[in-house]
């Protein structure tokens, strides 16, 4: 057993189990990706995937071994960067949320390369659950969520605080600071970010926790297309505060607020947590600890 034989069972399941695929993405022939899983179920003696027509379906004992293969391949990959990167400078790969990414990382990339101006940073701006599985497939060194991770294999540290605030058209008969009851903002119209976005995770565990669930009439991951639409009247919007200052100095939108609903949440820094954090990961993770910055800044979110 060897570890190609481990980056081919992890290249099959990341082809949702088609040998075929997985073939075509490893630039090898579907007999040949064949033959190495079934030599891992030889050598260990048991079965990998259950072979259902013409489909395979990951077994328990599968899944066990997926876990152990991504985190030996994974470490595997990060000494093979280290090493032939010794004598370079570097590159670190950031992920980041929306919010955070638009509106913390330029600064604290900024701040980095202060600091090493030799090491490159590669950024990937993106929902929380699309950045967990660019760590779980070792794509990123880290990464910056507005959401919590539900893996267990990731590290989570909380490193800020933020708040979402509820917004309404100014021309729509609400007024700035107004107080709605539960029952009141159920009966609204809503236009939220997309599932799986940190911002749309709050909403929904602070409602579910408040006894109900909302559908949504409008969902974007763009937050300037929910607060246009937040303008024009269609409905109520639940964004990041820093997001929504522009409009709301222009007169264009207010802000309320409702018994029982708190939108106070945290930011979190996530890694594998079988990741070498390199020295520059950890300066890059302390400039993001210890980074300050005005809540009235940034206003450009015109084209975010």
């Amino acid at each position: 057993m060897t570890l190609r034989h481990m980056k081919i069972f992890c290249g099959v399941c990341e082809a949702n189990y088609n040998t075929t695929k997985a073939a075509e993405n490893m630039n090898m022939t579907q007999p040949a990706v064949s033959l190495a899983i079934k030599d891992l179920e030889q050598y260990y003696g048991i079965i990998l995937f259950d072979r259902i027509g013409r489909r395979l379906q990951i077994t328990p004992a599968g899944e066990n071994f997926l876990q152990y293969a991504l985190r030996i391949s994974a470490q595997f990959d990060d000494m093979e960067r280290e090493m032939r990167n010794w004598d370079s400078m570097g590159l670190l790969r950031v992920g980041a949320s929306i919010t955070i990414g638009s509106q913390f990382l330029p600064g604290y990339v900024k701040a980095f390369y202060h600091r090493r101006p030799g090491t490159e940073v590669q950024v990937m701006v993106a929902p929380s659950n699309q950045l967990e599985q660019a760590i779980m497939n070792n794509n990123l060194d880290f990464a910056l969520i507005e959401g919590i991770s539900h893996h267990p294999a990731i590290h989570i540290e909380e490193y800020m605080e933020d708040r979402l605030s509820i917004i309404a058209s100014a021309n729509e008969g609400f007024r700035q600071g107004q107080r709605l009851s539960l029952e009141q903002f159920k009966q609204q119209r809503f236009l939220l970010r997309e599932l799986g976005s940190g911002t749309r995770e709050t909403f929904d565990r602070a409602t579910l926790n408040a006894g109900f669930a909302v559908k949504p009439i409008w969902e974007a991951a763009s937050t300037t297309a929910l607060v246009n639409a937040v303008i024009n009247g269609i409905g109520i919007a639940v964004l990041p505060h820093r997001m929504v200052q522009g409009a709301l100095e222009r007169g264009q939108i207010v802000t309320i607020a409702v018994d029982g609903l708190d939108f106070q949440r945290r930011f979190h820094i996530i890694h594998h947590k079988d990741k070498y954090l390199t020295p520059s990961a950890k300066t890059f993770l302390d400039i993001c600890r210890t980074y300050k910055m005005d809540d009235s800044l940034p206003k450009y979110t015109d084209l975010l």
